[in-house]
Protein backbone atom coordinates (compact mmCIF):
# COMPACT_ATOMS: atom_id res chain seq x y z
CA UNK A 1 0.00 0.00 0.00
CA UNK A 2 1.33 3.40 -0.99
CA UNK A 3 2.27 5.82 1.78
CA UNK A 4 -0.17 8.72 2.22
CA UNK A 5 1.08 12.26 1.55
CA UNK A 6 2.63 13.90 4.62
CA UNK A 7 -0.04 16.56 4.97
CA UNK A 8 -3.49 17.74 3.97
CA UNK A 9 -4.95 20.12 1.42
CA UNK A 10 -7.12 22.96 2.71
CA UNK A 11 -9.30 25.22 0.63
CA UNK A 12 -8.48 28.92 0.91
CA UNK A 13 -10.07 31.87 -0.85
CA UNK A 14 -8.09 34.99 -1.75
CA UNK A 15 -9.59 37.88 -3.71
CA UNK A 16 -12.62 35.77 -4.52
CA UNK A 17 -10.63 32.86 -5.99
CA UNK A 18 -10.61 29.52 -4.14
CA UNK A 19 -7.46 27.38 -4.21
CA UNK A 20 -5.93 24.54 -2.24
CA UNK A 21 -2.96 25.00 0.07
CA UNK A 22 -0.84 22.21 1.54
CA UNK A 23 -0.41 21.88 5.31
CA UNK A 24 2.31 19.34 6.23
CA UNK A 25 2.02 16.88 9.07
CA UNK A 26 4.61 17.29 11.84
CA UNK A 27 7.90 15.42 11.68
CA UNK A 28 9.10 12.70 11.93
CA UNK A 29 7.20 11.05 9.05
CA UNK A 30 4.38 8.66 9.81
CA UNK A 31 4.45 5.89 8.79
CA UNK A 32 8.19 5.81 9.39
CA UNK A 33 10.83 5.94 6.68
CA UNK A 34 11.33 2.59 4.96
CA UNK A 35 15.03 1.87 5.46
CA UNK A 36 16.18 -0.42 2.67
CA UNK A 37 19.75 -1.81 2.84
CA UNK A 38 20.71 0.51 -0.05
CA UNK A 39 19.38 3.60 1.73
CA UNK A 40 21.18 2.66 4.95
CA UNK A 41 24.43 2.25 3.00
CA UNK A 42 23.87 5.66 1.41
CA UNK A 43 23.53 7.31 4.84
CA UNK A 44 26.52 5.38 6.17
CA UNK A 45 28.62 6.66 3.25
CA UNK A 46 27.48 10.22 3.94
CA UNK A 47 28.39 9.95 7.62
CA UNK A 48 31.84 8.60 6.76
CA UNK A 49 32.41 11.46 4.29
CA UNK A 50 31.32 14.03 6.86
CA UNK A 51 33.58 12.44 9.45
CA UNK A 52 36.59 12.71 7.17
CA UNK A 53 35.84 16.33 6.38
CA UNK A 54 35.37 17.16 10.04
CA UNK A 55 38.63 15.41 10.98
CA UNK A 56 40.53 17.62 8.53
CA UNK A 57 38.74 20.72 9.79
CA UNK A 58 39.70 19.95 13.39
CA UNK A 59 43.38 19.69 12.40
CA UNK A 60 43.49 22.97 10.49
CA UNK A 61 45.91 25.43 12.13
CA UNK A 62 43.81 28.39 10.93
CA UNK A 63 40.34 27.04 10.19
CA UNK A 64 38.86 30.53 10.07
CA UNK A 65 41.11 31.41 7.12
CA UNK A 66 39.83 28.53 5.02
CA UNK A 67 36.26 29.06 6.19
CA UNK A 68 36.16 32.38 4.30
CA UNK A 69 36.14 30.73 0.89
CA UNK A 70 33.92 27.78 1.77
CA UNK A 71 31.10 29.88 3.24
CA UNK A 72 31.18 32.19 0.22
CA UNK A 73 31.12 29.22 -2.13
CA UNK A 74 27.91 27.91 -0.55
CA UNK A 75 26.35 31.38 -0.60
CA UNK A 76 27.10 31.88 -4.30
CA UNK A 77 25.81 28.44 -5.26
CA UNK A 78 22.64 28.74 -3.19
CA UNK A 79 21.93 32.18 -4.64
CA UNK A 80 22.52 30.90 -8.18
CA UNK A 81 19.81 28.29 -7.60
CA UNK A 82 17.47 31.22 -6.97
CA UNK A 83 18.52 32.96 -10.20
CA UNK A 84 21.26 35.46 -9.26
CA UNK A 85 24.06 35.73 -11.80
CA UNK A 86 26.85 36.63 -9.38
CA UNK A 87 29.92 34.39 -9.45
CA UNK A 88 32.46 33.83 -6.69
CA UNK A 89 34.80 36.29 -8.41
CA UNK A 90 32.00 38.88 -8.51
CA UNK A 91 31.40 38.46 -4.79
CA UNK A 92 35.09 38.78 -3.93
CA UNK A 93 35.34 41.97 -6.00
CA UNK A 94 32.16 43.41 -4.46
CA UNK A 95 33.51 42.80 -0.96
CA UNK A 96 36.52 45.04 -1.64
CA UNK A 97 34.35 47.75 -3.23
CA UNK A 98 35.33 46.83 -6.78
CA UNK A 99 32.77 46.71 -9.60
CA UNK A 100 31.78 43.07 -10.24
CA UNK A 101 30.95 41.73 -13.69
CA UNK A 102 27.21 41.49 -12.90
CA UNK A 103 24.74 44.05 -11.54
CA UNK A 104 25.80 45.19 -8.09
CA UNK A 105 22.38 44.15 -6.74
CA UNK A 106 23.15 40.49 -7.50
CA UNK A 107 26.52 40.64 -5.75
CA UNK A 108 24.93 42.44 -2.81
CA UNK A 109 22.31 39.70 -2.44
CA UNK A 110 24.99 37.02 -2.32
CA UNK A 111 26.95 39.08 0.20
CA UNK A 112 23.88 39.15 2.46
CA UNK A 113 23.66 35.35 2.20
CA UNK A 114 27.24 35.17 3.50
CA UNK A 115 26.31 37.57 6.30
CA UNK A 116 23.27 35.48 7.23
CA UNK A 117 25.39 32.35 7.58
CA UNK A 118 28.00 34.23 9.60
CA UNK A 119 25.30 35.54 11.93
CA UNK A 120 23.87 32.08 12.44
CA UNK A 121 27.29 30.59 13.21
CA UNK A 122 28.17 33.37 15.63
CA UNK A 123 24.91 32.86 17.53
CA UNK A 124 25.35 29.08 17.68
CA UNK A 125 28.89 29.42 18.97
CA UNK A 126 27.63 31.85 21.57
CA UNK A 127 25.32 29.17 22.93
CA UNK A 128 22.10 30.29 21.22
CA UNK A 129 19.97 27.35 20.04
CA UNK A 130 18.99 26.67 16.46
CA UNK A 131 15.47 28.01 16.66
CA UNK A 132 12.71 29.99 14.94
CA UNK A 133 14.11 33.16 16.47
CA UNK A 134 17.54 32.49 14.98
CA UNK A 135 16.03 31.77 11.56
CA UNK A 136 14.13 35.07 11.73
CA UNK A 137 17.33 36.89 12.66
CA UNK A 138 19.16 35.29 9.72
CA UNK A 139 16.32 36.22 7.40
CA UNK A 140 16.56 39.81 8.57
CA UNK A 141 20.26 39.81 7.69
CA UNK A 142 19.64 38.10 4.33
CA UNK A 143 17.01 40.64 3.28
CA UNK A 144 19.06 43.68 4.26
CA UNK A 145 19.37 45.00 0.71
CA UNK A 146 17.13 47.13 -1.57
CA UNK A 147 15.39 44.15 -3.19
CA UNK A 148 14.51 42.72 0.22
CA UNK A 149 12.99 45.80 1.82
CA UNK A 150 9.42 44.93 0.81
CA UNK A 151 9.78 41.28 1.88
CA UNK A 152 9.21 41.69 5.65
CA UNK A 153 12.84 41.07 6.71
CA UNK A 154 13.07 38.99 9.87
CA UNK A 155 9.33 38.35 10.04
CA UNK A 156 7.24 35.31 9.24
CA UNK A 157 4.73 35.99 6.51
CA UNK A 158 1.19 37.12 7.25
CA UNK A 159 -0.14 36.48 3.77
CA UNK A 160 -0.35 33.66 1.26
CA UNK A 161 2.60 32.79 -0.97
CA UNK A 162 2.90 30.34 -3.83
CA UNK A 163 5.59 28.73 -5.99
CA UNK A 164 5.33 28.99 -9.78
CA UNK A 165 2.38 30.44 -11.66
CA UNK A 166 0.94 33.92 -11.50
CA UNK A 167 -1.46 33.35 -8.60
CA UNK A 168 -2.31 30.58 -6.11
CA UNK A 169 -4.96 29.19 -8.46
CA UNK A 170 -2.42 28.19 -11.13
CA UNK A 171 0.67 27.71 -8.94
CA UNK A 172 2.92 24.66 -8.99
CA UNK A 173 2.81 24.51 -5.19
CA UNK A 174 0.89 26.47 -2.54
CA UNK A 175 2.37 26.38 1.02
CA UNK A 176 0.21 26.55 4.15
CA UNK A 177 -2.07 29.57 4.63
CA UNK A 178 -0.84 32.19 7.08
CA UNK A 179 -3.45 31.04 9.59
CA UNK A 180 -1.78 27.61 9.82
CA UNK A 181 1.77 28.94 9.99
CA UNK A 182 2.12 29.27 13.78
CA UNK A 183 1.19 25.65 14.45
CA UNK A 184 3.39 24.33 11.63
CA UNK A 185 6.39 26.32 12.84
CA UNK A 186 5.90 25.41 16.49
CA UNK A 187 5.97 21.71 15.62
CA UNK A 188 8.94 22.29 13.30
CA UNK A 189 10.94 23.91 16.11
CA UNK A 190 10.06 21.07 18.45
CA UNK A 191 11.45 18.62 15.88
CA UNK A 192 14.69 20.63 15.64
CA UNK A 193 14.98 20.26 19.42
CA UNK A 194 14.41 16.46 19.29
CA UNK A 195 10.85 16.57 20.51
CA UNK A 196 8.85 14.39 20.83
CA UNK A 197 11.76 12.01 20.14
CA UNK A 198 15.44 12.25 19.15
CA UNK A 199 16.30 12.03 15.46
CA UNK A 200 19.82 11.21 14.16
CA UNK A 201 21.43 14.50 13.06
CA UNK A 202 21.92 13.71 9.34
CA UNK A 203 18.38 12.38 9.01
CA UNK A 204 17.11 15.41 10.92
CA UNK A 205 18.86 17.77 8.49
CA UNK A 206 17.34 15.95 5.50
CA UNK A 207 13.81 15.95 6.90
CA UNK A 208 13.98 19.50 8.25
CA UNK A 209 15.05 20.94 4.89
CA UNK A 210 11.97 19.54 3.14
CA UNK A 211 9.67 20.63 5.96
CA UNK A 212 11.06 24.16 5.99
CA UNK A 213 10.70 24.52 2.22
CA UNK A 214 7.17 23.13 2.44
CA UNK A 215 6.11 25.53 5.20
CA UNK A 216 7.74 28.41 3.27
CA UNK A 217 7.52 30.74 6.30
CA UNK A 218 8.93 33.92 4.70
CA UNK A 219 7.74 36.09 1.84
CA UNK A 220 11.10 35.59 0.13
CA UNK A 221 14.47 33.93 0.78
CA UNK A 222 13.06 30.55 1.87
CA UNK A 223 15.32 28.53 -0.42
CA UNK A 224 18.51 30.23 0.75
CA UNK A 225 17.61 30.06 4.45
CA UNK A 226 16.49 26.46 4.01
CA UNK A 227 19.82 25.45 2.49
CA UNK A 228 21.80 27.35 5.12
CA UNK A 229 19.74 25.44 7.68
CA UNK A 230 21.25 22.15 6.48
CA UNK A 231 24.80 23.17 7.36
CA UNK A 232 23.79 24.97 10.57
CA UNK A 233 21.89 21.88 11.73
CA UNK A 234 24.95 19.68 11.18
CA UNK A 235 27.11 22.15 13.11
CA UNK A 236 24.56 22.53 15.92
CA UNK A 237 24.26 18.75 16.31
CA UNK A 238 28.01 18.17 16.27
CA UNK A 239 28.51 16.38 12.95
CA UNK A 240 30.62 19.28 11.69
CA UNK A 241 32.96 21.44 13.75
CA UNK A 242 33.33 23.95 10.92
CA UNK A 243 30.75 24.61 8.14
CA UNK A 244 33.06 23.58 5.29
CA UNK A 245 30.23 21.75 3.48
CA UNK A 246 28.60 23.30 0.41
CA UNK A 247 25.60 21.06 -0.49
CA UNK A 248 24.18 23.66 -2.88
CA UNK A 249 26.75 22.57 -5.48
CA UNK A 250 25.04 19.17 -5.78
CA UNK A 251 21.56 20.72 -5.66
CA UNK A 252 22.49 23.20 -8.39
CA UNK A 253 24.02 20.51 -10.59
CA UNK A 254 20.80 18.48 -10.26
CA UNK A 255 18.35 21.33 -9.79
CA UNK A 256 15.42 19.78 -11.71
CA UNK A 257 15.67 16.54 -9.75
CA UNK A 258 16.10 18.47 -6.49
CA UNK A 259 12.77 20.24 -7.01
CA UNK A 260 11.10 17.08 -8.35
CA UNK A 261 11.95 15.13 -5.21
CA UNK A 262 10.82 17.91 -2.89
CA UNK A 263 7.51 17.86 -4.74
CA UNK A 264 7.27 14.04 -4.59
CA UNK A 265 7.42 14.12 -0.80
CA UNK A 266 4.44 16.48 -0.71
CA UNK A 267 2.35 14.66 -3.31
CA UNK A 268 3.09 10.98 -2.67
CA UNK A 269 4.90 10.90 0.67
CA UNK A 270 7.99 9.48 -0.98
CA UNK A 271 10.61 10.36 1.63
CA UNK A 272 12.91 7.52 0.58
CA UNK A 273 13.88 8.90 -2.84
CA UNK A 274 14.54 12.31 -1.29
CA UNK A 275 16.66 10.81 1.49
CA UNK A 276 18.67 8.78 -1.05
CA UNK A 277 19.31 11.94 -3.10
CA UNK A 278 20.13 14.02 -0.02
CA UNK A 279 22.61 11.50 1.36
CA UNK A 280 24.27 11.16 -2.05
CA UNK A 281 24.54 14.95 -2.21
CA UNK A 282 26.10 15.17 1.26
CA UNK A 283 28.59 12.43 0.34
CA UNK A 284 29.55 14.18 -2.90
CA UNK A 285 29.72 17.62 -1.27
CA UNK A 286 31.78 16.43 1.70
CA UNK A 287 34.17 14.54 -0.56
CA UNK A 288 34.59 17.58 -2.82
CA UNK A 289 35.08 19.86 0.18
CA UNK A 290 37.70 17.49 1.59
CA UNK A 291 39.64 17.47 -1.69
CA UNK A 292 39.41 21.26 -1.88
CA UNK A 293 40.63 21.64 1.70
CA UNK A 294 43.55 19.28 1.09
CA UNK A 295 44.51 21.10 -2.12
CA UNK A 296 44.42 24.46 -0.34
CA UNK A 297 46.50 23.15 2.55
CA UNK A 298 49.11 21.78 0.14
CA UNK A 299 49.20 25.05 -1.80
CA UNK A 300 49.53 27.21 1.30
CA UNK A 301 52.29 25.01 2.74
CA UNK A 302 54.28 25.04 -0.52
CA UNK A 303 53.93 28.80 -0.91
CA UNK A 304 54.83 29.38 2.73
CA UNK A 305 58.07 27.44 2.23
CA UNK A 306 58.91 29.48 -0.87
CA UNK A 307 58.20 32.75 0.92
CA UNK A 308 60.27 31.74 3.95
CA UNK A 309 63.31 31.66 1.66
CA UNK A 310 62.97 35.33 0.71
CA UNK A 311 65.37 36.56 3.38
CA UNK A 312 64.65 39.77 5.30
CA UNK A 313 61.35 40.32 3.45
CA UNK A 314 60.06 36.91 4.47
CA UNK A 315 58.28 37.92 7.74
CA UNK A 316 56.22 40.69 6.11
CA UNK A 317 55.55 38.61 3.00
CA UNK A 318 54.31 35.77 5.22
CA UNK A 319 51.91 38.16 6.96
CA UNK A 320 50.54 39.31 3.60
CA UNK A 321 50.29 35.67 2.48
CA UNK A 322 48.30 34.82 5.61
CA UNK A 323 45.94 37.77 5.04
CA UNK A 324 45.38 36.64 1.44
CA UNK A 325 44.20 33.26 2.69
CA UNK A 326 41.36 35.04 4.47
CA UNK A 327 40.59 37.35 1.54
CA UNK A 328 42.23 35.98 -1.62
CA UNK A 329 41.19 38.98 -3.73
CA UNK A 330 42.30 42.17 -2.03
CA UNK A 331 43.89 45.59 -2.37
CA UNK A 332 47.11 46.87 -0.87
CA UNK A 333 45.10 49.20 1.38
CA UNK A 334 43.00 46.32 2.67
CA UNK A 335 46.14 44.29 3.30
CA UNK A 336 47.62 47.17 5.29
CA UNK A 337 44.58 47.02 7.57
CA UNK A 338 44.62 43.22 7.76
CA UNK A 339 48.33 42.89 8.56
CA UNK A 340 49.05 46.05 10.53
CA UNK A 341 52.08 46.68 8.32
CA UNK A 342 52.88 50.06 6.80
CA UNK A 343 51.92 50.60 3.11
CA UNK A 344 55.51 50.61 1.85
CA UNK A 345 56.19 47.22 3.47
CA UNK A 346 52.96 45.71 2.09
CA UNK A 347 53.75 46.96 -1.41
CA UNK A 348 57.27 45.51 -1.28
CA UNK A 349 55.87 42.20 -0.07
CA UNK A 350 53.28 42.17 -2.85
CA UNK A 351 55.98 42.89 -5.44
CA UNK A 352 57.96 39.90 -4.17
CA UNK A 353 54.90 37.64 -4.10
CA UNK A 354 54.02 38.70 -7.62
CA UNK A 355 57.57 38.08 -8.81
CA UNK A 356 57.47 34.55 -7.37
CA UNK A 357 54.08 33.77 -8.91
CA UNK A 358 52.08 33.70 -5.67
CA UNK A 359 49.83 36.68 -6.48
CA UNK A 360 48.62 38.33 -9.67
CA UNK A 361 47.87 42.03 -10.08
CA UNK A 362 44.47 42.28 -11.79
CA UNK A 363 43.91 45.95 -12.57
CA UNK A 364 47.06 47.36 -14.21
CA UNK A 365 46.54 50.81 -12.69
CA UNK A 366 48.66 53.11 -10.58
CA UNK A 367 46.39 53.36 -7.54
CA UNK A 368 43.92 51.02 -5.87
CA UNK A 369 45.44 47.96 -7.47
CA UNK A 370 43.63 44.66 -6.95
CA UNK A 371 45.67 41.55 -6.21
CA UNK A 372 44.58 37.92 -6.28
CA UNK A 373 46.05 34.86 -4.64
CA UNK A 374 45.41 33.32 -8.03
CA UNK A 375 45.96 29.61 -7.47
CA UNK A 376 44.02 29.75 -4.20
CA UNK A 377 41.03 31.28 -5.99
CA UNK A 378 41.31 28.73 -8.80
CA UNK A 379 41.08 25.84 -6.34
CA UNK A 380 38.03 27.29 -4.57
CA UNK A 381 36.41 28.14 -7.90
CA UNK A 382 37.19 24.88 -9.72
CA UNK A 383 33.88 23.08 -9.21
CA UNK A 384 31.78 26.01 -10.43
CA UNK A 385 32.87 25.16 -13.96
CA UNK A 386 32.66 21.37 -13.65
CA UNK A 387 29.44 19.96 -15.15
CA UNK A 388 27.88 17.08 -13.27
CA UNK A 389 26.62 13.94 -15.01
CA UNK A 390 22.89 13.94 -15.62
CA UNK A 391 20.91 12.18 -12.93
CA UNK A 392 17.53 10.58 -13.18
CA UNK A 393 15.13 10.11 -10.33
CA UNK A 394 15.48 6.65 -8.84
CA UNK A 395 12.33 4.61 -8.77
CA UNK A 396 11.41 2.88 -5.56
CA UNK A 397 11.28 -0.91 -5.80
CA UNK A 398 8.76 -1.25 -2.99
CA UNK A 399 5.97 0.81 -1.48
CA UNK A 400 3.89 0.69 1.63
Amino acid sequence: MQRPPPGRLVTVTTQGEPFRAFVPKPLPPQPPVEWSPALRRRFDDALVALGRLDAVARLLPNADLMLYGFVRKEAVLSSQIEGTQSSLADLLLYEIDEQPGVPVEDAREVSRCVAAMAHGLQRLRGGFPLSLRLLREMHGVLMEHPRGQGKAPGEFRRSQVWVGGTRPGNAVFVPPPASALAECLDRFERFLHDQPEPTPPLLKAALAHVQFETIHPFLDGNGRIGRLLIVLQLVADGLLHEPLLYPSLFFKQHRALYYELLSAVRTTGDWERWLDFFAEGVTASATQALHTAQALLALVAADRDRIAALGRLAPSALEVHKALQRQPVSTSNALVVATGLVPATVNKALAQLQQHGVVNELTARQRGRVYAYARYVEIINAEFDTPAPAKKARRRTSTR
